[in-house]
């Protein structure tokens, strides 16, 4: 079984469509949250991933959305939050309440969380992996940090699919995942993607430039 592993896509369309059409052909496709925020186009992208996947992780920023709360001190988050409410319809909203903070999938041989099993909302960066990471799954998935990462152990393999829709890890294409479940190996892939596409569309959706300007740098 090949399963496509995604992470925080943050409302860029652009991005998510490329990694789509790059990626090989998959049985599944699971996301690690963070959906929205950031970017111009949350409406889409929820609804692109509700299309394609029910193996789906709540992330802090869809969670904060769907709360009515925002983030102090990051203007560029909390514009991004704002948009998104503006541009969200209820039932959208309703969905990414919904979701769960973690899923364990394909007979409990995958499990998904967003930050840290044991906090959503904890940065767990590559060296903080390890083998203390999992449990009785074969497969952690994780996002938040941003940072693809592979690591195999030995209690199984922590992965960080990276993030679609705003790379952190000094890399602009947009990353993604590609775990073959019954060779327990795990590709991470990056491909480029239309930025200056991003940087017309925040400037018009009055979103800061700083949002789109360090897209080109990975960070």
């Amino acid at each position: 079984m090949k399963v496509g592993l995604i992470s925080d896509v943050h409302a860029n369309s652009v991005a998510l469509s490329a990694v789509l059409e790059d990626m090989p052909p998959v049985d599944e496709l699971v996301c690690a949250g963070d959906l929205v925020g950031y970017n111009p186009w949350p409406a889409e992208v929820v609804e692109t991933l509700r299309d394609r996947t029910d193996a789906v992780v709540q992330g802090n920023h869809d969670r904060v959305l769907a709360s009515g709360g925002n983030f102090p001190g990051n203007e560029m988050a909390r514009a991004g939050i704002r948009h998104a409410r503006e541009q969200l319809s209820t039932e959208q909203i309703d969905y990414l309440e919904a979701l769960p903070t973690e899923r364990t999938l394909f007979d409990g041989r995958v499990k998904v969380v967003h930050g840290h099993p044991e906090d959503p909302d904890r940065y767990t960066y590559p060296e903080d992996f390890g083998p203390h990471l999992l449990g009785d799954e074969s497969v952690l998935v994780l996002g938040h940090t941003h940072v693809q990462h592979v690591e195999h152990t030995e209690s199984g393999i922590a992965v960080n699919p990276g993030s679609v829709g705003q790379p952190r890890d000094g890399d602009p294409k947009a990353a993604y995942t590609v775990l073959d479940l019954d060779a327990l190996q795990v590709t991470p892939h990056r491909v480029n993607y239309a930025i200056s596409e991003v940087e017309q569309a925040v400037a018009e959706a009055d979103l800061p430039l700083r949002t789109a300007e360090r897209l080109h740098d990975g960070r």
